[in-house]
């Protein structure tokens, strides 16, 4: 019985691969346009772009609390000054037991309920890593005590900050007025990026009237931070 045999066509094969090999070559050199295509726009055209929020990533700004102006007389006698006082701040993220640590702080400080309910409205707007004043105008024994207790106050810091001080005492308080802790109301009112590492403002007299020169403009550095903003 005859059977049927199939001879291959040398040259139908060679056509047909050189035919992939030509498709193959033209997906491939395809395949590398498109790569370097999308490395010139990120290294070239797009590089700007994503430097500067790889900046803003890395490097955040951190506000530097103004110094409040002097007030003088018209004779150039000095009436109202700044002066160094240190004050009581929490960082919430290094404390293990919050409640534990404003208790403890209570037995060695003079600390009122009114100063504890501040702070916990002051918490909620903070960021868990920022410090969170408590107590001002901290005296040298109570720097003292904290200095001795500290190891036993993590997330517990002392920092300075310039409070106003009235060379002449009352005797122009009656015009110059005062300045004194930032109220609620005040919060609402405020610009918030005009007082951004601020807590005092002018109340009364002098120092209200003249507050948005006295005040004085906040200023930045810039601090690198890593991922989480630390």
């Amino acid at each position: 019985m005859a059977r049927n045999i199939h001879l291959k066509d040398p040259h139908r094969e060679a056509r047909v691969y050189s035919a992939r090999t030509v498709v193959a070559v033209v997906v491939v050199l395809a395949l590398l346009g498109v790569i370097l295509v999308r490395y010139h726009s990120l290294q070239i055209t797009e590089y700007e772009i994503y430097r500067t929020q790889s900046e803003r990533n890395r490097v955040q700004l951190q506000p530097l609390p103004p110094k409040r102006g002097l007030i003088f007389d018209r004779n150039g006698v000095l009436l109202a000054d700044n002066r160094p006082s240190y004050m009581l701040s929490i960082i919430r993220e290094q404390v293990p037991d919050l409640d534990a640590t404003l208790q403890h702080l209570q037995q060695l400080l003079p600390i009122s309920d009114s100063d504890i309910a501040n702070f916990r409205k002051k918490l909620q707007r903070r960021r868990p890593y920022e410090a969170v004043p408590l107590r001002f105008r901290l005296t040298e024994a109570e720097q003292a005590r904290l200095a001795v207790n500290r190891f036993r106050l993590p997330g517990v810091v002392v920092d300075a900050q310039l409070l106003r001080y009235y060379p002449h005492g009352e005797l122009f308080s009656h015009a110059l007025g005062y300045v004194g802790r930032i109220n609620e109301r005040e919060v609402l009112e405020l610009d918030e990026s005009d007082y951004r590492g601020t807590f005092h403002v002018g109340k009364v007299g002098v120092e209200k009237y003249y507050e948005d020169i006295l005040h004085g403009e906040v200023g930045y550095q810039n601090v690198e931070t890593n991922a989480h903003g630390r």
